[in-house]
């Protein structure tokens, strides 16, 4: 059995004879009598006390421990203290060194996991808990089912970290009768060419060689937005994807791409002569702004696309006054209302753009790899997975691969006969 049981109402002493004979502690009487003693996997004691009469109940308690460290299922006594409020709080402030993705996270565990799994101890987690909260996620208004399997993402994650601390035994996330958030029903549906070029047409100049980035080379609109002449490798035929645009707090700042990760991407003709183009007639202009967050250092860049006045281009501002206006321009969207409001357009923002493209590549038969790698996807499996259903379908050339090989087999077979 791991550990021992101390019994708080007896002490050992020797008496006068020398022998070690048992005697009444001060604590006689009072308080619970049996402490059940164990050195837990991480080098620290643990116990549990018991009242008097239950020494039984705590031996079976420290064989349970013995058994749970034997078969790797152990979990920390203190995790039935500590909520998942509790120990996600903590977790979000290692979770990664970005402030706006801790903001972010931090934000869709307030508004949607906390109300339903915030008290809950982290050690009592069971399956069960899991499939209820999927069930009240995908009953909630407004929460799209991408947006429910982010959330789903983020506690699986909570939870797996309790997993190495050791204050759970194995993620119920992860069990077979947890299903995730249904997928999206509505699959990416890219635009065609001629759509492209309408809403490319409809922009003003100092803009339409954004669409070309976006739809030639797959870049967020962040990246687009601090896309710097440096990003043309010499070469000329390679974009540096180093830096996006992004806002904290409504303060904007320069960072690395989504995910952290810088990349390299194709660099087609067409899209390099419509950039040269563009900062011929638009020069680029030196923008400094924070690294990261709002007191970050100070970082300079000449950006390729800056606003009429010359500063950097405002998400909000294109959006409204640039983008939406040519969505209508080429009928993606209705025109403006009496008030100049136009409907949502979430379906077609810039990101329309890297759905063109991821859709171009693959249609081309590029594999998903590259494509995965072409647009910043953290795996490949991201990328298949929004995009598998643009994949040429692949019947007609099984087809055409075997038809090919039965013929060549078929020609020798019955070809000229070698003279005997």
């Amino acid at each position: 059995m791991a550990g021992h049981i101390q019994d708080r109402w007896f002490k050992t002493e020797t008496n006068s004879a020398g022998k070690s004979v048992r005697v009444k502690s001060d604590r006689h009487g009072t308080g619970h009598r049996y402490r059940a003693r164990y050195v837990g996997p991480d080098g620290t004691e643990k116990s549990k006390s018991f009242p008097d009469g239950k020494k039984r109940l705590a031996e079976k308690w420290l064989s349970a421990i013995e058994t749970d460290m034997t078969r790797g299922q152990y979990t920390d006594p203190k995790s039935m203290q500590i909520t998942f409020r509790q120990y996600a709080d903590k977790w979000l402030e290692t979770r990664t060194p970005s402030v706006m993705t801790r903001k972010e996270l931090g934000r869709r565990l307030r508004l949607h996991a906390y109300p339903v799994l915030g008290s809950r101890p982290i050690g009592t987690f069971r399956p069960e808990h899991i499939r209820e909260f999927v069930a009240a996620l995908e009953a909630k208004p407004g929460v799209s089912a991408s947006y429910a399997r982010n959330i789903f993402a983020d506690v699986q994650s909570v939870l797996s970290a309790a997993v190495d601390d050791a204050l759970l035994s194995r993620n119920p996330c992860g069990a077979r009768t947890v299903r995730r958030p249904r997928p999206d029903p509505h699959p990416v549906v890219p635009w065609v060419p001629d759509q492209v070029f309408a809403v490319r047409a409809a922009l003003l100049d100092r803009y339409r060689a954004m669409v070309n980035v976006g739809a030639g080379c797959g870049l967020r609109q962040g990246e687009v937005f601090g896309l710097a002449e440096d990003a043309i490798d010499t070469d000329g035929r390679t974009l540096h994807v180093v830096r996006q645009i992004k806002h904290v707090e409504g303060h904007p700042v320069f960072a690395l791409p989504k995910g952290g990760k810088k990349r390299d991407v194709p660099l087609p003709s067409s899209v390099a002569e419509a950039l040269r183009a563009h900062m011929d007639a638009f020069k680029p202009v030196e923008i400094t702004l924070p690294w990261d967050v709002p007191e970050g250092p100070k970082v300079s860049a000449r950006l390729i696309f800056t606003a009429e006045q010359g500063g950097m281009v405002w998400r909000s501002n294109f959006n409204g006054k640039e983008w939406k206006p040519a969505l209508a321009v080429a009928g993606l969207i209705p025109e403006a209302d009496d008030d100049g409001k136009y409907e949502s357009a979430r379906e077609h923002g810039m990101h329309a753009l890297r759905h063109f493209y991821a859709s171009a590549l693959l249609d081309a038969g590029e594999n998903i790899k590259a494509v995965s790698e072409y647009m910043g996807h953290a795996d490949p499996g991201l990328t298949l997975r929004v995009y598998a259903h643009l994949m040429p379908d692949s019947r007609q050339r099984a087809r055409r691969a075997i038809d090919t090989v039965f013929q060549r087999l078929s020609e020798e077979d019955h070809g000229p006969q070698t003279a005997q």
